[in-house]
């Protein structure tokens, strides 16, 4: 185990503190519930929602990643930060982060993709899904519609998903709502 100096500890602690806020956000976003139904002004909500939870979550996964070199270390960190993290009224709320060459880092709920490449991937209606979230994240975010399973189901969904690139790596993180 590493021995911190003062200044480490620190900025060990301010990171943490930093994780818990975006965390905290997060879920008072969620839990503020303004988004129920299914017309199209609910799904609206539902997407701001995802951009300003995936644009909060990228910012501090950025600034904790700043300290961690040991790429082992930081994929294990990404994965434990938004294994319990779940949102919406139904839960289907969750984080998938890939690498920008649609390689699998981590997803909250589907742990068996994890160190996947996903590049030839395409949904039941033939889009490369993790081609297109990464093309997005390239360019800075933005949301991409496809098809994919939802938690606790076996078929597919179409789902409209919104993710942003990582700063300072070459990661990207996403989430996304199920639409009707």
């Amino acid at each position: 185990m590493k021995n911190y100096s003062g200044k480490e500890k620190l900025r060990s602690v301010s990171e943490m503190l930093l994780a818990v806020f975006f965390t905290s956000m997060v879920f008072f976003i969620i839990s503020s519930g303004y988004a129920q139904g299914e017309d199209k002004a609910a799904i609206e909500c539902y997407k701001e929602t995802a951009k300003t939870v995936v644009h909060s979550t990228a910012a501090g996964l950025g600034e904790i990643l700043k300290s961690i070199k040991n790429e082992k270390e930081r994929v294990d960190m990404i994965r434990s930060f938004i294994k319990p993290v779940r949102f919406y009224s139904d839960k289907s709320g969750y984080f998938y982060v890939y690498n920008f060459n649609c390689l699998n880092i981590a997803h909250a709920t589907q742990k068996d993709l994890q160190g996947k490449n996903l590049y030839d991937y395409k949904d039941g209606k033939g889009n490369f899904v993790i081609r297109e979230l990464s093309a997005a994240a390239k360019k800075g975010g933005g949301y991409v519609e496809y098809y994919w399973v939802k938690p606790g189901s076996k078929n597919e969904f179409k789902k409209m998903g919104y993710v942003e690139p990582i700063p300072g790596t070459n990661y990207f993180i996403g989430t996304g709502v199920y639409l009707p």
